[in-house]
């Protein structure tokens, strides 16, 4: 069985920033385990070629307080940014490594990761976001038009789809639509009369796709459910009685808080959001949560924020358990 001073669950911007602000505290060993392939995954396949990082969110300029910051840059940019972050503190991070499973007995944890892991920690930050499992509408999507139907993806539409539905009123909605209709005829429809939650530049950039006939708006508008065409596509059935029928159908709804797992540790939660202190530490002591479980989501520079706030909490509440260890 392995030993380490803390565990970080997740590499997106929020665990990768958790790993750093550790290091640089002189809490060691750190391992950072992630169930995918690559760190920041959701950036890597969610974000198209050159799409733009915003600093800012949603027109709220977070104020940076820790180690890990950014200005608004590119996809590239970014991930090249994180990666040094990673070089620069000798990051243990461990790829392909879905933890299954984390259970505190005394004052330490086991962590249970990929086919035969096993790690012993004081400390435990779940830093899993919440993007990797896309908000679903209520309706039931057919099996006959599943395949022309995506959540949460700017690259994945059915190639050759030359009408699409995005479904959504928020950034990646907007963001998604500009990318698809470089090549489509794009529809957006949002169930409120205008856009509330879209930051100045993206607003502006759909304003002005909108106007050159690039997108076309449905507002106000809900869906009352989705069946297949004659022709093989996806007719759209809206509750005021319209039906439409496009070629692919992209939801981009936002994320979910993964309940079931932080359940199963133990977690308390509360109208389905984590129950946290002030330094976002959960009901069981030693276990911290950081990014969009904490914030509700989106801002990078929150979570990088959310690290700096857990790390220093660690550090005064725990510093005993550290020098100890398991």
């Amino acid at each position: 069985m392995e030993k380490a001073k803390m565990v970080v669950v997740g590499a997106g911007p929020a665990g990768i920033a958790t790993a750093v602000e550790a290091k640089a505290a002189g809490i060691e060993p750190v391992i950072v385990l992630e169930k995918e392939e690559n760190p920041c995954h959701t950036i890597h396949k969610y974000y198209h070629e050159g799409k733009r990082v915003d600093a800012v969110w949603q027109g709220r300029k977070v104020k940076p307080i820790g180690i890990c910051q950014f200005e608004t840059c590119s996809k590239e940019e970014f991930l090249k940014l994180m990666e040094n972050y990673i070089q620069e503190y000798n990051i243990d991070l461990r790829t392909s490594q879905e933890v299954h499973k984390i259970e505190k007995i005394n004052e330490c944890f086991r962590v249970w990761a990929g086919k035969d892991t096993i790690i012993e920690t004081p400390i435990v930050v779940i830093a899993i976001g919440i993007f990797g499992k896309p908000v679903k509408p209520r309706y039931k999507i057919p099996k006959e038009v599943k395949n022309k139907v995506f959540f949460g993806t700017q690259t994945q539409c059915t190639p050759g789809a030359k009408k699409i539905l995005v479904v959504g009123g928020g950034d990646s909605a907007a963001e998604t639509a500009c990318f698809l209709c470089e090549n489509a005829e794009v529809y957006i429809s949002y169930r409120r009369p205008k856009f509330f939650r879209i930051n100045e530049q993206n607003l502006k950039e759909l304003e002005k796709r909108v106007k050159e006939g690039k997108i076309k708006l449905l507002m106000d508008t809900d869906i009352e459910s989705l069946s297949a065409s004659p022709d093989d596509k996806v007719k759209v059935h809206f509750k005021d009685g319209q039906e439409m029928v496009f070629d692919a159908v992209c939801y981009c709804l936002g994320g979910a808080t993964p309940e079931n797992f932080l359940r199963a540790i133990g977690i308390e939660l509360n109208d389905n959001r984590p129950k946290i202190d002030e330094c976002f530490e959960t009901n069981i002591p030693g276990l911290f949560l950081v990014g969009d479980l904490v914030f509700k989501k989106g801002s990078i520079m929150a979570a990088f924020n959310s690290a700096h706030i857990v790390v220093e909490a660690i550090k005064n509440r725990y510093r005993d358990r550290l020098e100890r260890g398991c």
